[in-house]
């Protein structure tokens, strides 16, 4: 980019740089500052009164006794500023012009949040693939982060920034899906990571991720974003992965052998590791594929195997506050596991639930069971606001 050319960022970081020179928002103390330079440079298209600015900056509970000459103090620090960059930066970038200030029309400068409304139009227009794809890759190159983050509370800046994270939304999982297309899977993953930072709770993105990281054999990886994914979606709103993500996550965690192995080497590699005792824990979804092997045994055999629904409320059986939930379930579960025997199978099945299976167990003994572990839970935590309940019924045999 050309020296003499003006460079404004507001996505993310709010900054102005001219040639080597950059000045920028991370300096705290001068919010007011900035507020008014992003303001001018946004506006730039009309003049700004002396009234609208007041207005801007000074509220009913933030008022000046002197509001114009606070206005003109205000912009003398504007312009020291912009001087920053050139001597003459901050008069001839912000003109007064019958009492109203206005951005000069006649100074050329790139302004990413312009260039990246560009390149997204021209994206969605584009008749080549290649083209459209180029011009997303441009675009999202810029996205750095929502519009001016650091004065996101202003209220002219609020529906601005989400109309730009909008079309952000929209136009990535385009990017995405083209390069995936192309087969560009490298690509796509990273694009994925930085997208993550601005959207870390967009379960869809992780999707993509997985299924690129797959793609490139990559299977301790996907199950690595898998678990920091889940444990995030559940610590901030208590929801569980959605079913396309753990189908993922299953896929990463299926073990081929990628030549002819010995039974001496299978044996190995299946042989549970020494010193666990208790219940075996598994994820639910692995729960369900061991409930329809022992559905399809107990067919054959008509041997008693009950499950078990032990569900975690407050006194008045809504729900609890998300901390006393996690801190019960976490408990919970080591009761779980050490109350049980090595052949029974446990996994937690929602936010707020745990599902047993008790092999060998009647309907009576497996109702002791979990009367058994309630009463164990409460003499161990006799503060706890929780209340359990459990539900016992008989697997349904696979006919």
């Amino acid at each position: 980019m050309a020296d003499h050319v003006l460079e404004v960022r507001m996505f993310g970081n709010f900054s102005v740089r001219k040639g080597d020179k950059e000045i920028n928002d991370n300096d705290n103390r001068s919010r007011k500052v900035w507020l008014v330079l992003a303001y001018m440079i946004y506006c730039r298209s009309r003049s700004i009164t002396q009234d609208e600015l007041v207005g801007l900056l000074w509220n009913d509970t933030e008022s000046s006794s002197n509001p114009l000459n606070a206005l003109k103090t205000m912009f003398h620090r504007v312009r020291s500023s912009l001087n920053q960059l050139d001597s003459t930066a901050g008069h001839s970038l912000i003109i007064r012009r019958d009492g109203n200030y206005t951005w000069n029309p006649d100074v050329p400068f790139f302004f990413d949040v312009d260039e990246f409304e560009r390149l997204c139009r021209a994206g969605s227009m584009a008749q080549d693939d290649a083209q459209r794809l180029d011009n997303y890759l441009q675009a999202l190159a810029l996205y750095r982060g929502d519009f001016l983050q650091k004065l996101s509370s202003e209220a002219w800046v609020i529906p601005i920034s989400a109309y730009f994270h909008n079309l952000y939304i929209h136009t990535l999982p385009e990017a995405l899906s083209l390069l995936e297309e192309r087969e560009q899977m490298d690509q796509a993953a990273e694009l994925c990571r930085s997208a993550i930072v601005i959207e870390p709770y967009n379960e869809l993105i992780y999707q993509h991720l997985m299924r690129d990281l797959l793609a490139l054999g990559q299977q301790r990886e996907v199950i690595s974003i898998y678990e920091d994914m889940s444990q995030l979606l559940f610590d901030n709103f208590g929801i569980m992965p959605a079913d396309e993500s753990r189908a993922l996550c299953r896929e990463a965690v299926r073990t081929v052998n990628d030549r002819a192995v010995s039974m001496s080497t299978l044996r190995e590699q299946l042989r549970e590791p020494d010193g666990l005792s208790g219940a075996l824990f598994c994820d639910y979804d692995f729960f369900k594929v061991i409930y329809h092997a022992e559905a399809r045994a107990v067919a054959r055999s008509g041997d008693a195997v009950h499950i078990c629904l032990l569900s975690v409320t407050d006194a008045a059986g809504e729900e609890l506050a998300k901390r006393s939930l996690d801190r019960c379930m976490e408990n919970l579960q080591e009761l779980i596991r050490t109350s049980l025997r090595r052949g029974d199978i446990a996994a937690r099945c929602s936010v707020s639930q745990y599902i047993l299976m008790l092999p060998q167990a009647n309907y009576e003994n497996s109702c002791k069971v979990c009367d058994r572990i309630v009463r164990a839970f409460f003499r161990q935590y006799p503060h706890s606001p929780a209340k359990l309940h459990f539900t016992v019924q008989p697997l349904e045999p696979n006919t």
